[in-house]
């Protein structure tokens, strides 16, 4: 009987009501600084920096206060400028706050190198499809007479005969030398 008597007493009513009231006003007041703070409803356009160098994203950058990251530049592509974007974060004409970092994707100055890998004395089947895992491409192929049909006996990269494990850069063409079938 005493709680609810308490309860319904004008002092803890007045307590009640006076702490309803400061929690509005702090609520009221943190919501406003945080307007203020994250500059609420501002808002910059991201700028398409596709096809543009490093120097050409900074300066476009500053003039609009954002920042950028370089992410990765390990994919050529060969229809993109060396050294240029290929791709960013967000996507150009999305709306971001003033000091975002865009995060960029640069065109390497040529394909990455891959290792050869050893074919010789693997048939031309076998020997191409491992060839094209790596991301090389098979060229000319050309037969020696020897008893060993569609066999690869060696590798040549531009006219001259390399080894396996050779650095060449991804997408180089090399030429296979097999045997005919012939003694």
């Amino acid at each position: 009987m005493g709680l609810i008597k308490f309860v319904v007493s004008k002092t803890f009513l007045k307590q009640l009501l006076l702490a309803l009231i400061v929690l509005v006003v702090v609520v009221f007041g943190i919501m406003q600084w945080l307007k203020i703070s994250t500059n609420h409803g501002e808002y910059i356009e991201v700028p398409d920096l596709s096809k543009k160098t490093i120097n050409e994203v900074q300066m476009t950058l500053e003039k609009v206060k954002l920042n950028y990251l370089v992410l990765d530049s390990t994919n050529y592509n060969p229809s993109f400028p060396t050294k240029s974007v290929i791709e960013q974060n967000p996507p150009a004409g999305n709306k971001v706050k003033e000091g975002r970092k865009i995060y960029l994707t640069i065109n390497p100055s040529g394909y990455r190198k891959v290792s050869v890998p050893k074919v010789v004395q693997e048939t031309l089947r076998t020997a191409t499809s491992i060839i094209k895992a790596v991301g090389l491409e098979v060229g000319e192929v050309t037969y020696v007479d020897n008893i060993g049909k569609d066999m690869v006996l060696g590798i040549k990269f531009e006219g001259k005969e390399i080894e396996p494990g050779t650095l060449l850069p991804k997408t180089s063409k090399i030429d296979l030398i097999c045997g005919n079938g012939n003694k």
